[in-house]
This record gives C-alpha cells, sequence and structure tokens, in this order.
C-alpha cells in the first residue's frame, strides 16, 4: 500500500508541467505605509523610495561603512584638477523593457532627480557641463571643486538618483510619472498594484548584479526569491497576527508596544536594519501667514519638548534618544550649540515671542497622519503644546498619503493648504547641512514648507566647498546657530526601529532603507 502511494505521487509529479516542481518563491510584507504615489523623485515619502529601490538602480550607492561605491558604474576618473570626472557604465546592464542603458539615460535621470533633491541641487549649481561621449560614457566638468558629486550620486535615501530611460526622466520634475520602467532586480508589475491591498514586484531574470557581495546599499544585488507582494494591512495588531501565523513574511515596521508580543514566539526574529535611526521633526510653512514672521516659527522651539513627543509615538527608552543635535547624535557633525534653552516647552518665552510677532490668533492647519503608528500621536502633542504656547490650532487628520499630497501644495491653508506638518527623517538623510532637505532654503527650489534664507545658503554652501572635517564641522554649528533665527524646522528627537520576520526568513541588508534583494525564504 506504501509502495503504491509512493508510485502515484511519483506519477502525479511527473505530470505536471515543466518546472511547475519547483514551487515560485513569493515573499510577502507588510511595509509601513500603504504605497499610492510611485515616483520617487516627484515625493520624499519613505514608502516610494522602498518602492523606488526595488526597480531602479544608481549609479553609485553607499555600503554598509558609509562609503560610496561604484554601483551601475564600472570604472570612473578623476583629472588632476578636480574639474573633470569621466564615467563610463557597467556591460550588460538593461532596461525592464530589453533596451540598454545608455549615458544619455544617466544624464536626463540626474539632472530630473537634482531639479527636486536638496544635495542634487546644491551639486548642481558646481556643474558646468554634463556630456555623452558614447553610448556608455559621460563626462561631468565642474565649475570649481566640491565633494558633493559623487557623494550626490550616492545619496542613500529621499530624494535617491534613480536612473530611468531619458523618455521617463525627460519628464518635469514637477510631474509625476506614469512610465515606471527600471533597471534593477525587481520590475513592478502595475498591472496588479492595488492601492489598499498590495503592491507586487517579480524578479528581473535579465539584471546583472556586481560580482562583489551586497553591502548596505551597495554591491551585488541578487534577487532570491520570485515575487515579493508588499500587503498593505493598517492595523498592527492585525500585521502581527499575520506574522505570528505565517500569513506573511516580514513587516518593516511593527508597532513598539507589540514589539514584546514579537520576542516570545520562538518562530519570529526583530531585524535591526536601521542602526542610525530616524529624526522626528515638525515642518512649518514659510509662505503661510503667521509662519511668515521668523519670530512665530521661533517661538515653536521653546514650546516643544522632545521627550513629550518621544514617549507618545514610541514610549519605550530603549527605542528613542532625547537628542538636541539637528545633525544626529553619534554622528561627526553632531553638536548642540545653538540649542541653548530651547526645546525644553518654555512657554513663557513662547508667548513673548507671538506678543513681538503681533500673532492674531490666526489657527494653524496641523496636518495629522491617522494611519502610520509612528507618526500618529505627533500632531495630538504639537497641538497641545502649541495652544500652551498661546496658538490656535486647527488640527485636520487624514491618512499619510493624503498628507503627503497636501503639503506639496502652495494653497492658502483655508483653501486647502496648509500651516504645519510633522514627518520623520532616515537619519542617514540628515547626517550634513547639504543633503538635509529641511534645511535647504533655496525659496522656490526648497522642499516643501519653502524656506527662502541667503545665510543660510551662503553656509551650505561653503559647506559644499570644505574638505577638511574640522571645517566641516565648524560650518554645521554655524548652520545650527543660524537655524536657531530662521527656524527652517523643529527637531523633536531620535528614535530606532526594529523589522519583525519570520525565522525562516535571512539576508536582510543593515543600511538606511529596507531593501528586498539578497533576502532568502526557506
Amino acid at each position: 500500500m506504501r509502495t503504491t502511494s509512493k508510485l502515484l505521487a511519483m506519477l502525479a509529479l511527473l505530470a505536471l508541467p515543466c518546472g511547475a516542481a519547483s514551487a515560485e518563491v513569493t515573499l510577502k510584507v507588510v511595509m509601513h505605509s500603504d504605497l499610492k504615489i510611485v515616483d520617487p523623485i516627484w515625493t520624499t515619502a519613505y514608502i516610494t523610495r522602498n518602492h523606488g529601490y526595488m526597480i531602479y538602480d544608481t549609479l553609485f550607492a553607499m555600503d554598509e561603512k558609509g562609503e560610496i561605491k561604484p554601483q551601475m558604474v564600472e570604472k570612473y576618473t578623476e583629472s588632476p584638477d578636480k574639474l573633470t570626472f569621466v564615467f563610463k557604465l557597467r556591460d550588460g546592464l538593461l532596461w525592464h523593457d530589453g533596451a540598454p542603458v545608455t549615458a544619455e539615460d544617466c544624464i536626463a535621470s540626474i539632472k530630473r532627480w537634482a531639479a527636486r533633491d536638496a544635495t542634487g541641487q546644491k551639486m548642481l549649481t558646481f556643474v558646468d557641463a554634463m556630456t555623452a561621449q558614447d553610448a556608455k560614457t559621460f563626462t561631468v566638468k565642474l565649475k570649481e571643486p566640491t565633494g558633493l558629486l559623487i557623494f550626490g550620486l550616492g545619496k542613500p535615501s529621499s530624494n535617491v538618483p534613480f536612473m530611468m530611460p531619458k523618455r521617463v526622466a525627460d519628464t518635469d520634475a514637477n510631474t509625476q510619472i506614469s512610465d515606471f520602467t527600471g533597471s534593477g532586480p525587481f520590475v513592478f508589475k502595475k498591472e496588479e498594484w492595488k492601492p489598499g491591498d498590495k503592491a507586487v514586484y517579480v524578479k528581473f531574470d535579465k539584471y546583472k548584479p556586481r560580482s562583489e557581495a551586497a553591502s548596505g546599499l551597495s554591491g551585488g544585488k541578487v534577487a532570491k526569491v520570485d515575487r515579493v507582494e508588499w500587503v498593505a494591512i493598517s492595523d498592527q495588531q492585525q500585521a502581527v497576527n499575520a506574522l505570528l501565523a505565517g500569513e506573511i513574511d516580514y513587516i518593516e515596521a511593527p508597532s513598539h508596544d507589540l514589539i514584546p508580543l514579537l520576542k516570545g514566539d520562538s518562530n519570529i526574529k526583530l531585524v535591526d536594519w536601521n542602526p542610525l535611526g530616524n529624526q522626528y521633526t515638525l515642518r512649518p510653512n514659510h509662505l503661510q501667514k503667521p509662519f511668515d514672521n521668523p519670530k512665530v516659527r521661533q517661538a515653536l522651539t521653546y514650546a516643544f519638548n522632545q521627550k513629550d513627543f518621544l514617549d507618545a509615538t514610541i514610549g519605550n527608552p530603549e527605542y528613542y534618544k532625547v537628542c538636541k543635535a539637528m545633525f544626529v547624535c553619534g554622528t561627526p557633525l553632531a553638536s548642540e550649540k545653538g540649542m541653548e534653552g530651547r526645546l525644553e516647552s518654555n512657554f513663557t518665552k513662547a508667548r513673548e515671542l507671538l506678543k513681538e510677532a503681533n500673532y492674531d490668533g490666526t489657527p494653524i492647519v496641523l496636518l495629522h497622519s491617522t494611519d502610520l503608528q509612528v507618526l500618529t500621536n505627533l500632531a495630538p502633542v504639537a497641538k497641545s503644546l502649541m495652544e500652551k504656547a498661546g496658538f490656535k490650532v486647527d488640527m485636520q487628520s487624514m491618512d499619510w498619503q493624503t498628507v503627503v499630497a497636501r503639503r506639496v501644495k502652495k494653497d492658502p491653508a483655508n483653501a486647502g493648504g496648509w500651516h504645519a506638518m510633522l514627518t520623520s527623517w532616515v537619519s542617514a538623510d540628515i547626517l550634513n547641512p547639504v543633503m538635509a532637505g529641511f534645511v535647504n532654503s533655496s525659496c522656490d527650489k526648497a522642499a516643501f514648507g519653502w524656506p527662502c534664507d541667503p545665510g543660510m545658503e551662503k553656509l551650505r554652501d561653503d559647506f559644499a566647498r570644505a574638505t577638511d572635517p574640522a571645517k566641516q564641522k565648524e560650518i554645521a554649528e554655524a548652520v545650527q546657530i543660524h537655524e536657531g533665527e530662521v527656524v527652517t524646522h523643529v527637531h523633536l528627537g531620535q528614535w530606532y526601529q526594529a523589522g519583525a520576520a519570520r525565522k525562516n526568513v535571512s539576508g536582510f541588508m543593515t543600511a538606511p532603507a529596507p531593501v528586498f534583494w539578497n533576502i532568502e525564504k526557506k
């Protein structure tokens, strides 16, 4: 009887179509947000950045040690005067439609990225010309030396200089793209994308990884699963239950209060994929009264304190740090200069500043994200502290993707615009004054909130020219001191997030962004 059963099983297996015996490996994950906007240059939203890393590649990339390494670039040369760089692309680079990646594609992509990104904008002021020498080689000529070129082309997070076909990259940077052809290790299945349900990516079988091992965001991007599904589950308890039951394989950002539950299951492991952590921030809209007045913005720095925000969102001090250093505690440019007396909920000082500014009680339209656990409690805390300082606050609740769409609007706050919003930056995005998107004070070219301050831009220019670490530290401290007057934003403390995975899933990279190459599911 046993022999007959075995024989029947073997015959059934032989009857399957060729290849069917080797089941497709699908990785099911819950990301920190639903994917609704899919242009990683148009927005800095991290869910869209994560989408970008699935389907696009970069010329350079940051490894696990924080060093910038060639990625799509095979090799490059630098002239003795440090003004001319020649880049040669690797052999075998293909777009998902089968066309070869060309130098013209890369030049167009650099230009589109640089139109939106803080580092890219500053980098482009040093660029005299970018020209294609042949299909795989292009030259960048600088007006004066800067360390921003290679660093900028390999910057790790929003906005990332992802390479796109020229026909796509020629799209105005302020208009969202509709063609999602990339050259990365996964292909976006647009026809299976259902916002609110799932986003699907499949292995690009013609992708040619680099030969070296993967490290951070660099090296050999080997897709070891056939299919990745981002499943939209907004309820944290439901997501954790699905992970515990084996219905999904990974949660990017489980709620901190549920981590003890995950630690208690022998089939689950925590993944510290971003040890540098993150930084909370409030962004005032400099175009709208009353935040067009610097004294009103300064009042925020005295009204707020970081611990209230961190306790309300993270709760467990094991996963947060009160830190007044704008450029991240534990990094070379960390300093608390210029922050004396601020972020200590000095409501008397805040009220004095509002009185000096003749604040007339205009209700502050404060955008409140309701569906991301690590952001949801920020706005209520801000509202409470602002009201104690004398502000009137109109907190308007909406999902995160609506916040992302609304924050780029310059309409009056009472006509669909906004006064203030809260978000979080990955620490790797804010390590210096040039790359920190909210420090950019270039008026209409600045990120949403649009600060306009020539003094800050002069300091950022000085930092871009400096090569000596001591000089860079001096300039970064000057930026932070000047920030106390300008207040492009208010930083609200550092926090850390572990991911959670089934133990049969391995190969997670230590990087500023969650990536899915190198991951195996057994």
